[in-house]
């Protein structure tokens, strides 16, 4: 702010304030020359009353000046500025000759008016006012003398001219200083104007601490971030504060005050007085104004909340890579041999040798192996989780058909009432694997219940600002199946895309992990929201478009 300040008294007045000041100065004089014409009327009152008349013009045109200049606030062309001069050249014209020159100091006025337009106009037009200046001093004393000008008075027209000169090339550097200066004050305008816009746009939040511990700036991400009062803290102390909010944060800033030192990548936790606690992730740098003994120091931090839950997604599609293969090793290295017991009990439970017990373990052995049977059936197909194909799909029909499906379930109740929302989104992608990934969803929240349950399931093309952070999405669809069931419960669900895991009795726990895979296959992200008692919302991204490497 100071240089600011000092910047603005060192600089040239603009066209608006230099010209107010010509009127000023032009009023003043006209003043004092119908004062000085009406104190000679009775001696010369033919000069007295066209004097008078040349005042009166001058008014109009002042008036019409300010007019044009202040209430029309048009910016004054070459033409009327070399108008303006010649009036005041005439009024100084005129006090001149009332005041006796030459031996007056007023001659000295051509000088200030030569000077101002040369300020006003371009080089040339200011060449002409010197030049007009010199000619009705000229014409004026050869018109009020009797005799023929000494040596004296030319020597003294000489050094008028250089003046004029000197003063018209010195007018016209100061204009192109001016107009550099303008160009580079408003440049800079427009630069901390872009700088605070972008600062207080960025879902990054930016505070600078200076060295003695007090706040110089906070974005209002920052401030939200932090849940701190900015504005009120700006020059007051705020090391204490960022300790009790993020003890991270605080060491950052610290360590930058103290020993300059900079960090490029860290984490912290970040703690509200509401209890709710998130990371972020920060960096620091440090710069030293002049006659500032520590550092200031600019901390800038984001919420990497939606970024851990994309890491952590990433790693859960790892882990479930990993088991779909032991899955499905083992489902075929079971299987044969499974099938060959079956087979052989089945025999021995038909031969006459056995008797009624024997049959009756038979019979349970063979029913035990259709159950592993099966269950290895759903371990090859969670193993078999592949898109085969991109194509564009639906997505609202998709849905329309699977609810039509799971309504005909016999697990679906009477009283569960499951609506659709949204209208027709078309997304690339694998029809069937999208089938079974709404079709779990849907029949877990309705096997989930143990009443009447609602279940919207929703569909919508959303922007990059509703996506989560930390994603490669740019246009996605958004699926989402919301109920209003039982919840799912606390000790589960960290664990709830992990496979043979189960909320549900008699569950083989792995509809979610088969969601898990079908969306990794699109490329997408799957988030669930659930609170006992209150119901569960899982909601899907997936790219509205498959790139060719991801398709490939």
């Amino acid at each position: 702010m100071v240089s600011d300040q000092r910047a603005g008294r060192s600089s040239l007045p603009d066209q608006r304030t230099l010209l107010s000041w010509l009127f000023i100065g032009r009023l003043i004089l006209a003043v004092g020359i119908l004062m000085g014409a009406g104190l000679v009327w009775t001696e010369r009152p033919q000069e007295s009353f066209l004097v008078s008349i040349a005042v009166v013009i001058a008014l109009t045109f002042t008036a019409y000046g300010v007019y044009i200049v202040h209430f029309r606030r048009r910016r004054p062309g070459r033409t009327f500025l070399l108008i303006q001069a010649l009036v005041d050249l005439g009024v100084v014209t005129t006090v001149v000759h009332f005041a006796g020159q030459p031996q007056s100091a007023f001659p000295a006025l051509y000088v200030l008016v030569v000077a101002a337009y040369a300020l006003l106009m371009p080089p040339a037009t200011g060449a002409l006012t010197a030049v007009l200046a010199s000619a009705l001093f000229l014409g004026d004393t050869l018109w009020t003398r009797a005799e023929a000008p000494d040596a004296a008075f030319w020597a003294q027209m000489l050094v008028f001219n250089l003046v004029f000169a000197i003063v018209a090339v010195l007018g016209h550097r100061l204009r192109e200083a001016g107009m550099e200066q303008e160009t580079l004050a408003t440049e800079l305008q427009r630069v901390r104007l872009e700088a605070d816009d972008i600062l207080r746009n960025i879902r990054s939040g930016v505070l600078t601490v200076d060295g003695l511990g007090r706040l110089a700036f906070i974005n209002p991400t920052a401030e939200r971030l932090l849940d701190l009062e900015g504005e009120a803290l700006i020059a007051l102390p705020v090391l204490d504060q960022l300790k009790v909010r993020s003890t991270e944060l605080w060491a950052a800033v610290v360590a930058g005050i103290r020993n300059g030192r900079k960090i490029s990548r860290g984490e912290g936790i970040v703690s509200h007085q509401g209890g709710r606690t998130f990371p972020i992730g920060l960096s620091t740098t440090t710069f030293r104004q002049e006659m500032q003994e520590a550092p200031s120091v600019t901390a800038i931090f984001t919420d990497i909340s939606d970024l851990k839950e994309v890491q952590e997604l990433h790693a859960r599609a790892e882990r479930l890579e990993s088991v779909a293969a032991l899955s499905a090793s083992l489902a075929h290295e079971i299987r044969n041999p499974l099938a060959s017991i079956r087979s052989s009990v089945e025999q021995l439970a038909r031969s006459g040798y056995a008797d009624e017990d024997e049959r009756f373990l038979a019979g349970l052995i063979v029913r035990e192996s259709d159950r592993l049977s099966r269950l290895l059936s759903e371990f090859l197909d969670f193993a078999r989780v592949r898109a085969t194909q991109f194509v564009p799909v639906d997505i609202h029909s998709v849905v329309t058909a699977v609810v039509r499906l799971i309504q005909a379930h016999p697990d679906c109740r009477p009283d569960a009432e499951i609506v659709i929302e949204g209208g027709h989104t078309i997304m690339e992608g694998d029809e069937d694997l999208l089938h079974r990934v709404i079709a779990n969803l849907v029949l877990n929240a309705v096997q989930a219940a143990d009443g009447p349950i609602r279940i919207a399931v929703s569909v919508a093309a959303v922007s990059a600002g509703e996506i989560p952070h930390g994603t490669n999405l740019e246009h996605a669809v958004r699926l989402q199946v919301r109920d209003n069931g039982p919840g799912i419960p606390d000790e589960i669900r960290s664990r709830l895309f992990d496979p043979f895991v189960s909320a549900r009795e008699g569950g083989s726990g792995l509809g979610l992990a088969i969601v898990q895979r079908a969306v990794e296959a699109h490329r997408g992200l799957v988030l669930v929201d659930s609170e006992p008692g209150t119901g569960t919302t899982f909601t899907i991204f997936l790219p509205a478009r498959m790139l060719a490497e991801d398709a490939a």
